[in-house]
């Protein structure tokens, strides 16, 4: 009666060691679930994440193709630009004799003729099409080179003045230069030009300080 009592008692303790063990199982402690939610939250940030990464990577496609249209459309520009001395002498000097009336300066020295807008048989640049073009000139006349001459000249559009740059005659003052510049709005076939005032005399030698340039700004 005893043993059956033992064994009675054995066969509880069993039950209940297996009937805990289970309920352990089952039963997932607070650690275990605290650590799940950081990993859902952890999952929640990668998608964010991963949705930003998508967006991003859209928009530098879109950085690309613009940047893509930008170089193709400067690489489509026309390119015009010139530059010119009125001549290349490598040795001695020339002087323009002084006219009654304003004479167009032929700058024939072009080393730079881009586009080849300008003529440097005429001295006149012709625009190829309409947009804004950047001009400049210099005047030099040197001391002991005919002082009763001055030096003075304008940039024309058409025939018509757009700006001047004047000198005294040498002796009056001392040597210097002189010149002036302007941005233009032009049409196609509109033409620009120095001209030379008349009664004034204009130097050139090796050192090319007699000089006209411009190019294209932009188009229109």
């Amino acid at each position: 009666m005893e043993m059956l009592k033992m064994f009675g008692l054995e066969v509880f303790l069993l039950i209940f060691l297996w009937s805990t063990q289970a309920q352990d199982i089952l039963t997932p402690s607070v650690d275990i679930i605290v650590e799940l939610g950081k990993l859902r939250a952890l999952e929640g940030r990668m998608k964010a994440m991963e949705a930003e990464m998508a967006e991003l990577k859209t928009e530098n496609a879109g950085l690309s193709r613009r940047v893509e249209s930008i170089m193709k459309t400067l690489a489509d520009q026309p390119k015009v630009a010139f530059s010119a001395t009125l001549s290349n002498l490598q040795t001695g000097f020339k002087s323009l004799v002084p006219f009654q009336n304003a004479v167009t300066l032929v700058y024939e020295n072009a080393f730079t003729n881009i586009g080849y807008a300008y003529d440097p048989k005429t001295g006149i640049f012709t625009a190829p099409l309409k947009g804004v073009y950047y001009f400049s000139f210099t005047l030099f006349q040197p001391v002991g080179s005919d002082p009763q001459y001055p030096t003075k000249a304008s940039l024309l559009k058409n025939g018509v003045l757009v700006v001047a740059a004047t000198d005294n005659a040498p002796g009056v003052d001392s040597e210097d230069t002189t010149g002036n510049s302007a941005s233009l709005k032009l049409e196609k076939g509109d033409q620009v030009y120095v001209q030379l005032w008349d009664k004034c005399r204009v130097y050139t030698d090796r050192n090319k300080r007699n000089t006209f340039s411009g190019h294209l700004l932009f188009p229109m």
